[in-house]
Formats: C-alpha cells, sequence, structure tokens
C-alpha cells in the first residue's frame, strides 16, 4: 500500500466527487477527461487495463476556484478561472499526430496582489479504474536532477497499462524563477504514486499584476509496458525525440568560429599561465596559472589532438604539437611497464589534498583516455605514440582483468588497491570504463590485427549489460563506449552492442538541459541541450563537452548504412547544432565580468583569455568557480574542422551547424555532400567569406531538384536552411 500525502488524499476523494466535464477527448487507447475541484483543474486521463493518471493543470490553494470561461480550441481546450490568488488561464491539447499521444498544458498566473509561495503540490497523481492510488505500482525508470532537463520516465505496473515521459518546458519558468530567486533545479520528481512538477518554494515576493508561467507540460503516452533493458532504453528515445520536436527551442545564431580559434590559439600559445617547465621539457597546465599541480598526461593530448584535427584540415603546421610531443615519453614508467597519469618527475609535488592527488594513484578512466588519444595518433603514423600505446597496453590488460572489467574510482597503480570503491555508497565504481576500454581494445585490434584485442573489447562490452541510466559515469567516456558498441556491432553483428550502445546514448541524453537558464546570471549565456560531466555534476564543463561533440560526430559517421533509431540520429544532430552556438559562452571574453568567480578553486581566471570556463552554473551562481581549463582548449579546434568546408581557390568556405558527410568538390564546378540527422528539424547552412570579394551567385539544390533560396546576412554572407537527412549541391557563378 502506497503512503500518500494529505494533498494527494485530499485531491483523489476530490476527483471522486468531481462531476462537471469540460472536455474529453481520445487518442488511440487514451481517453482524456478535463475537470474542476474546488483548488484544481485536472486531466484525468484512462489508460488500458484499468490505469489512470491524473494531470493537475492548476492549482489555487485553499479553493473557491470560479470558471470565468471556456472555449473549445483545434486539439484541446482554453479555460480562465479567478480565485482569491488572482486569474489563471490554462490552456490544454492533446496532439496524436506522432507515434505517442501527447498531452500538453499550460498555465498562467497573474496575481490578485504580492504573493508568496512556499509550497506546490506534485501535479501528477497515479490510480487504478475504482479511484485506489494507494493500490497502484509504477517503476520510475529516470527523472531530473539537479538543473538537467524537468522530466520523469515512468511505466505503471499494478495495473500494467502504459509507459509515460513526461517533460516540464523549464525555460517557460524563468520568469518565476527571477522574480522568486529560487533555481528550476529538482523540481521534477516525487514518489509513487504522487510525482511530477512542484513550483519551487519562493524566497521572494510575485508582483502583483505581473502574469507568470506556473506550468508548462508535455506527456507523451506509450501502450508498451516495457520491463527489459533495451525495450526500456529505446522506448525512452523514441518518446524524447517526439517531445523535444514538440518542445518550444531557443534560436541560436551563426558564431565566428575562425577567428574564436585564431584568438585561442595565440593565447595557448602565448600566456605563460597556460605552460609549466619540468626536467627541460614544456608541459600543458590542467588550468590556467595552475603551478602547483605536476602535468597529467590526459591534459597534454587532450590539447594535442583537437590541435591535430586543426592541422589535417588547414593544411598548416603548428609548432606547438611538437612541443606537447617531446613531452609525451616522460610519462612512461619503466617498471611497471605503462604511461602514468602524473608525470612521474613531478609527484613529489602533490600534496594529497584530494584522494586522487597521491603518487600512483589512478583514477579508473585516466589511464584509458591518454590510451585511446596515443592509439588515434598511431593510427595516423605517429611511432613514439605507437610505441606508447603499446608498450602500455599489457598493464591496461592485467588491471582489466584484476577487477573482472568493473573498474572502481581510484586504484594504486602498483599494487591495484583500492583507493576508492564506489562513486556513492551502493552505487558502484565508475561504470562506463568497461566501454572505454573497450574502444581501446579496437584501436588496437586496428592497428595491429591481433585478434586477442577484439576478444577483449567484447569481453569488456559484456558487462555493461544490466546498468541502464546508471551505465553513465562520465559523458565523454559513456560516448565513445556508445561509438566502440556501435563498432562492435558492425564487426560481430551482435545485437547485444547495438542495444548497448543505444543504453550509452540514452544515459547521455539523461544527463541534458532542454532548457534555457533565462534568470539571474544565466540570462548572458544560453544552456539549452546543455550537458552535464558526470551523473551528480551541478554545473555543465567546455572539455567533457567538446569530446562528446566530437564523439557525436564519430557516432554517426560509423552509423552510415547501419538501420539506427531515427530518433537517436535526430538528438545527435540537435547537441551538436546547440553546442556549436553555446560552446562560444564557455570563453569569459564573452561573458559579464560580474558573472564570474574571483577566486576560483584553481589558479585564476582572467577574463581577457580565449581559454574556455571549466564550469557553466545555474543562473544564480557565478561560473568559473573551478578555474580556466587549459585542456578545454581543444573547443575551437574541434568545432572548426567539423563544420567548416574549405573550397579550394575559392574564397569562401561552407558552414553547417549540422554534422555532414561525404564531403566532395569538383574545382571551380560544384560541390556535393550529405547532411546527417533526420529530414524533421531544420538547420542552418551558410557560404561564409573568407576573403574581400563579394560571393559568386550561389545555388543550392536538395536531392538533385529542389532549389532552396538563401538570404544575404550580416558580413555578406548568405544564409540558407535547410533539413536534416539531405543530399546537398551547392554551385556558384563568379559575377562578371
Amino acid at each position: 500500500m502506497n503512503a500518500l500525502s494529505p494533498w494527494a488524499l485530499s485531491a483523489n476523494a476530490d476527483l471522486v466527487e468531481a462531476s462537471e466535464i469540460f472536455y474529453t477527448r481520445t487518442a488511440g487507447q487514451f481517453i482524456f477527461v478535463v475537470q474542476a475541484t474546488d483548488d484544481s483543474i485536472w486531466v484525468n486521463t484512462t489508460m488500458p487495463n484499468g490505469g489512470n493518471a491524473m494531470f493537475r493543470a492548476a492549482y489555487s490553494p485553499g479553493g473557491s476556484l470560479a470558471i470565468e470561461k471556456t472555449g473549445t480550441i483545434e486539439d484541446g481546450i482554453q479555460l480562465t478561472f479567478v480565485s482569491v490568488s488572482g486569474r489563471q488561464d490554462i490552456l490544454i491539447t492533446i496532439n496524436e499526430d506522432g507515434a505517442f499521444p501527447v498531452l500538453r498544458y499550460v498555465t498562467t498566473l497573474t496575481p490578485a496582489q504580492d504573493l508568496h509561495i512556499p509550497y506546490w503540490p506534485k501535479d501528477i497523481l497515479f490510480s487504478n479504474d475504482k479511484q485506489e492510488p494507494e493500490k497502484t505500482k509504477g517503476t520510475i525508470h529516470a527523472s531530473q536532477f539537479g538543473t538537467r532537463t524537468g522530466f520523469i520516465y515512468l511505466t505503471q505496473t499494478k495495473p500494467a497499462s502504459a509507459s509515460i515521459l513526461y517533460l516540464q518546458n523549464l525555460t517557460a519558468l524563468s520568469a518565476y524563477c527571477e522574480q522568486t530567486e529560487t533555481s528550476a533545479g529538482d523540481t521534477v520528481g516525487g514518489n509513487w504514486p504522487e510525482l511530477g512538477f512542484s513550483l519551487p518554494p519562493a524566497n521572494k515576493p510575485l508582483k502583483a499584476g505581473k502574469e507568470v508561467t506556473l506550468t508548462d507540460a508535455f506527456v507523451a503516452f506509450s501502450t508498451d509496458v516495457v520491463t527489459e533493458e533495451p525495450e526500456i532504453i529505446q522506448l525512452y528515445l523514441k518518446m524524447l525525440a517526439a517531445l523535444y520536436c514538440m518542445l518550444p527551442k531557443p534560436k541560436t545564431k551563426y558564431q565566428n568560429w575562425p577567428d574564436v580559434l585564431d584568438h585561442g590559439l595565440k593565447d595557448l600559445i602565448d600566456s605563460p599561465g597556460c605552460w609549466s617547465q619540468v626536467a627541460g621539457h614544456q608541459y600543458v597546465n590542467a588550468y590556467v596559472s595552475d603551478y602547483e599541480t605536476p602535468p597529467e598526461i590526459m591534459v597534454q593530448l587532450a590539447v594535442l589532438l583537437p590541435l591535430l584535427d586543426y592541422v589535417e584540415w588547414s593544411k598548416t603546421e603548428q609548432p606547438v604539437m611538437k612541443v606537447i610531443k617531446d613531452g609525451l615519453p616522460a610519462f612512461y614508467d619503466e617498471k611497471l611497464k605503462t604511461i602514468m597519469r602524473w608525470l612521474p618527475a613531478a609527484e613529489d609535488k602533490l600534496k594529497g589534498e584530494e584522494e586522487q592527488k597521491v603518487p600512483r594513484v589512478m583514477d579508473s578512466w585516466y589511464l584509458h583516455h591518454p590510451l585511446l588519444n596515443l592509439s588515434r595518433l598511431a593510427l595516423k603514423g605517429d611511432k613514439t605514440a605507437e610505441k606508447l600505446f603499446l608498450d602500455s597496453i599489457d598493464f591496461a590488460i592485467k588491471v582489466a582483468h584484476h577487477f573482472r572489467y568493473r573498474w572502481p574510482v581510484f586504484y594504486k597503480m602498483d599494487t591495484l588497491e583500492v583507493i576508492k570503491a564506489e562513486t556513492a555508497e551502493g552505487k558502484g565504481g565508475e561504470k562506463d570504463v568497461a566501454g572505454i576500454f573497450a574502444h581501446v581494445m579496437l584501436q588496437a585490434h586496428e592497428l595491429t590485427g591481433q585478434k586477442k584485442y577484439l576478444e577483449e573489447a567484447e569481453k569488456a562490452a559484456k558487462t555493461l549489460e544490466g546498468y541502464g541510466f546508471e551505465l553513465f559515469y562520465q559523458a565523454n567516456n559513456t560516448a565513445f563506449s556508445a561509438g566502440a558498441l556501435l563498432r562492435l556491432y558492425k564487426i560481430t553483428k551482435n545485437e547485444l552492442y547495438l542495444n548497448l550502445s543505444y543504453t550509452c546514448l540514452a544515459g547521455i541524453f539523461r544527463n541534458v538541459q532542454l532548457w534555457d537558464c533565462n534568470y539571474g546570471y544565466g540570462k548572458n549565456f544560453p544552456k539549452f541541450f546543455s550537458l552535464y560531466p558526470l551523473n551528480d555534476a551541478p554545473y555543465t564543463a567546455a572539455y567533457e563537452e567538446q569530446e562528446v561533440f566530437c564523439a557525436l560526430h564519430d557516432y554517426l559517421k560509423h552509423a552510415e548504412g547501419v538501420d539506427i533509431l531515427p530518433s537517436v540520429k535526430l538528438l545527435i544532430a540537435e547537441f551538436i547544432r546547440y553546442l556549436v552556438d553555446r560552446a562560444m559562452y564557455y570563453y569569459p571574453t564573452v561573458l559579464p565580468s560580474e558573472m564570474l568567480e574571483d577566486k576560483p578553486k584553481i589558479g585564476e581566471v582572467d577574463p581577457k583569455l580565449w581559454i574556455a570556463l571549466e564550469d557553466l552554473q545555474d543562473g544564480w551562481l557565478k561560473s568559473g568557480t573551478v578555474g580556466q581549463e587549459v585542456y578545454g582548449a581543444g573547443n575551437a579546434f574541434g568545432i572548426l574542422p567539423r563544420h567548416f568546408m574549405k573550397v579550394s581557390g575559392e574564397e569562401f568556405m561552407i558552414y553547417v551547424d549540422y554534422p555532414t558527410s561525404g564531403f566532395t568538390a569538383q574545382k571551380g564546378k560544384n560541390i556535393h555532400f550529405g547532411i546527417l540527422g533526420d529530414e524533421s528539424c531544420t538547420c542552418r547552412l551558410m557560404v561564409v567569406k573568407t576573403g574581400r570579394k563579394k560571393l559568386p551567385e550561389i545555388t543550392l539544390t536538395i536531392k538533385g531538384h529542389q532549389v532552396i533560396t538563401g538570404k544575404q546576412v550580416k558580413n555578406g554572407n548568405i544564409e540558407f536552411a535547410v533539413n536534416g537527412n539531405q543530399k546537398v549541391e551547392l554551385s556558384w557563378s563568379h559575377r562578371k
């Protein structure tokens, strides 16, 4: 028997007695009935097999609602009521055009006088056809944590009726949060059967006569009662994509990444705060002016690899790359036969202020991430990287066998003694390390052709089964894992690996923020579709986002020719589109100084440097609290080669904010390429001037026959709006 709050008991009793019906709509196997009680407007939803879900679209404490007007509209109803608190306008719609029926309710309040809100009840109550919430059961698969998307994904199992994805458009709550000085974090959740969204308790009152939105909820319904991991994950991805398409989304804008890269490259090379010197070699600092922490191999390679992407794209040389490469061999420990996290020659600088800041202590993912980057260099022909990689691979396998492919958080490199076993009590270790280990093994297999590495990859991958949404530990490693699992599927045709790759992606999309924090300092930067670096991190971070961005680009390339879920293509492409806009705001140079932390945890924040901040926080908190991360310098170097296509012999480039593939060019004639993603979404294609001449006459053709008209925008560039999943031909002729 479920325990109920007084508000749930009262609501259920009132609904039993409610008789007046304002609106009824049937969508598939779901029946929606709009009713009023003394203090609320409800959408009472009858589901298959005796299930029932009641959604509170509006609430006024103390009751005495007076319905002022009602009116049916296409797909729904509008209502207005007044109470002592003020006037509330409610819009309720039911959309059944897509794969799932979707209920939406939007409610605004115009307070009659200054109003303080200390409490607000949840807006969902589950029951059965006998109105007995206490006798129902359900499984909550995932829900909001911190300032991530305001969602809850669940299945009602007693009675076995339906699965539901509820998503609150928290962007719409910004005016409420601004007035009341509250955060939209941790506002969606609850305990069965009383779930959903509740307004955050106010610190300041709402002003009389000033309209604010109190709720903007989207609810997708499926008759699938999912219980097994693959079906739980795939249904989540499908429902999330369906709601995403309906969600109000902010506009993006073109960012001048070529200029940003030039600024960032200069500051990386010239700023003394970005470098330290040990034993005659220069090493990249993790954070600006952090001279206390010894050099880390992960940091060196996290800067080097994006630089390599840029050099290959630009056909230029960057001497700074040799500086970084020359310091890599010093990270190898001849006794242990492996690369080390901390530079051995400087380990004595570690002071032990954190568990991992101790000589020879390894954070499990830190061993594999450098190996992955070394393998990438090796596959491009770098012999020094190849030697470091192959000389270290046996140690990595030894560790994997010791921990049976289930890594702790921290361990000693020389004894393999566990220093910290779990991320939190009962949560296990770093679960996604098995995926990045599999990725490293696939790289070794590609480099050497030896079957034993493929076998290791499969053994590790199989241990990921059963984690579900808990698989995600660190965003970039989970994204690398997704790509490795997709590659394993292509090699073996084992559906398990494809399903596990979806599990990784579901973990990533469960940890994004599908809303814009337009209150407090949050008004200064976009956060829609931002990704959190850890499953419990309170902020988003430049480095992890940039690496996930690159990993998801690779995922879509590996997926070409594979029948993957359309929802996956859609969500990946949209994450990439928003990141290409948002990533600009990690640079303190484009942010107001008052929102930057004066005394970061590590090093210093120089607001004039084009070096990314580690962290962007909730709107009421200052950003840059951790520091200014030099290892996030790959931001621009990762974006430019993936989104700007150079045209030989011409003074323009082609920019697309979606991922693309198959770029081919005929000099002086035309260009062909594919735009990835899903055709239901639109992206920006721009012809960008690189010289002083006016652009030629541009013709853009889609699928060989549809000509798209562009518009001239700032700086003489030409912009087009095109859909995903299209083949593009761009031709031009110079004006005479």
